[in-house]
């Protein structure tokens, strides 16, 4: 049809809307409308004769469905009702497409109050036949009125934020959240995502991390966390502190996904670190619990799996992030990691435990019948990549280990345990970086090996031996296939 002549016909098509009873021709009415809205020609052609008459149905609709009584006469009437409704909201959605000047009108003639009040009701009967349906549509148009727009954003934003777009994320329907996220991306700027550190607005932010674990094919909310969140300290650091831990551990989880981006910035600021370092000290304790084999509670089982998250996260913070070699220099973390690596590892030697080490690769090799999975898997080796990481290049932290006798503990990690894939070689990474440039160091291990105190294998599997020269001991690099 050409734009300019059915224009004026669709105005009087929608104003007789508004004076009969509603039909199943009034659905066609819409249904048309909307599908011509779907051609950019059309779009451009529309104007505030047309759209008025709109929302003036859409006002009725919802007078008309908050007034229903429910009851078995008016179950037809209800019902064609809500379809009018989602009607009223596809043609809306398909008028912003591409159309800042729609979207402006829109806007300006009032769609955007008049739709959320609206949605705010139908979420109220959520659970009645039908309704969902306009819901989704409802929020698709909240959506598309705010792409490319930033009134429109500013105002949804102000209208919604917290409440209703925390009910919208609630509602116990995965289109309906997956709609709601994209609005609250769509929104999202850094400003925005500053306000939601608030108190009052925290509790949002929390919903977005929990439908990241429990509903995780919902892009949008990814998005949202690694694109937005995780880059405002002051969001990370209010979320962690009231968050449950299985959602703590989703967070570290998309952290470190982001941290493992290839050619990209993460973008996390250095006072997140400096945040988990400190978290990660203050709560390391929690993972000796799992030694007893009867943790008492799932909380104390994912206090743990916290930890061993916070600690991947530190490895890979301090492993090529130059932005974060800071962490060489943190009160203490250094010490913290030393002195659990020694609890863990004499935990392990004292009895049969989930820190002791093994040799059951069956759990590795996809074996029939192996369930086994233990949560500390690769916890030993990680503690070791973390100690080699920060005394990179680091003379003083060099010396710290050497003090907490820290490197025969090291050395004595230098074996097959199927418990920690790697382990050797993360021990070997940590020993090159302690020697570096270090005569004490060098002086220490090449004595341990003399007492019997080091393996002469694992030192050799290290790229070492020790020569006695003069009465002194020294300690030279040696070709592994010599």
């Amino acid at each position: 049809m050409a734009a300019s002549s059915s224009i004026a016909e669709m105005c009087a098509s929608i104003s007789g809307i508004l004076n009969e009873k509603h039909c199943p021709e009034h659905l066609q009415i819409l249904k048309t409308f909307t599908t011509a809205l779907r051609e950019k020609e059309y779009r451009d052609a529309v104007d505030e004769a047309v759209l008025s008459p709109l929302l003036r149905v859409l006002t009725r609709l919802s007078e008309e469905l908050r007034a229903a009584v429910p009851s078995q006469g008016q179950d037809r009437s209800v019902t064609l009702e809500l379809q009018l409704t989602a009607e009223c909201f596809r043609a809306q959605r398909n008028a912003c497409v591409q159309s800042t000047g729609n979207q402006c009108l829109l806007r300006d003639l009032g769609f955007i109050d008049a739709t959320l009040k609206l949605l705010k009701y139908l979420q109220t009967k959520e659970d009645q036949d039908g309704v969902l349906e306009p819901l989704r549509c409802g929020i698709q148009f909240i959506g598309n009125i705010a792409v490319g727009n930033q009134m429109c954003k500013d105002e949804i934003w102000q209208l919604t934020v917290p409440d209703h777009l925390l009910q919208l994320l609630c509602v116990d329907d995965e289109k309906t959240a997956t709609y709601a996220s994209m609005v609250l991306h769509t929104c999202l700027d850094e400003a925005k995502v500053e306000t939601l550190a608030l108190p009052e607005n925290v509790p949002l932010a929390l919903k977005v991390m929990e439908l990241c674990r429990t509903q995780p094919d919902i892009d949008w909310t990814v998005l949202i966390a690694t694109q937005h969140f995780l880059k405002c300290t002051v969001l990370v650091t209010g979320m962690y502190t009231r968050m449950q831990h299985h959602d703590r551990v989703t967070l570290l989880e998309l952290l470190l996904a982001q941290l493992r981006e290839e050619d990209s910035e993460c973008g996390i600021p250095p006072a997140v670190a400096s945040f988990l370092a400190s978290s990660f000290q203050s709560g390391c304790s929690a993972v000796l619990t799992l030694a007893t084999g009867s943790v008492s509670s799932n909380e104390v089982l994912q206090e743990a799996l916290t930890v061993i998250s916070l600690l991947d996260v530190l490895c890979e913070m301090s492993s090529d992030h130059r932005e974060f070699m800071f962490l060489q220099d943190h009160p203490d973390l250094l010490t913290n990691t030393t002195e659990l690596l020694a609890q863990v590892h004499a935990i392990g030697k004292s009895s049969k435990n989930i820190f002791s080490a093994s040799q059951n690769f069956s759990t590795f090799s996809g074996e029939a019948g192996s369930s086994h999975h233990s949560p500390v898997v690769s916890f030993k080796a990680h503690l070791i990549r973390l100690m080699g990481n920060l005394c990179h290049n680091h003379t003083n932290n060099q010396n710290k280990v050497r003090e907490l006798d820290g490197i025969p503990l090291i050395l004595d990690n230098c074996s097959i345990d199927s418990n920690n894939p790697f382990i050797n070689q993360w021990a070997i990474f940590a020993i090159r970086n302690l020697l570096e440039n270090n005569l004490e160091n060098q002086k220490l291990v090449a004595s341990l090996e003399q007492r019997g105190e080091a393996d002469y294998s694992a030192l050799r599997e290290l790229g070492f031996e020790v020569e006695e020269r003069d009465g002194s001991l020294l300690l030279k690099t040696v070709r592994k296939d010599t």
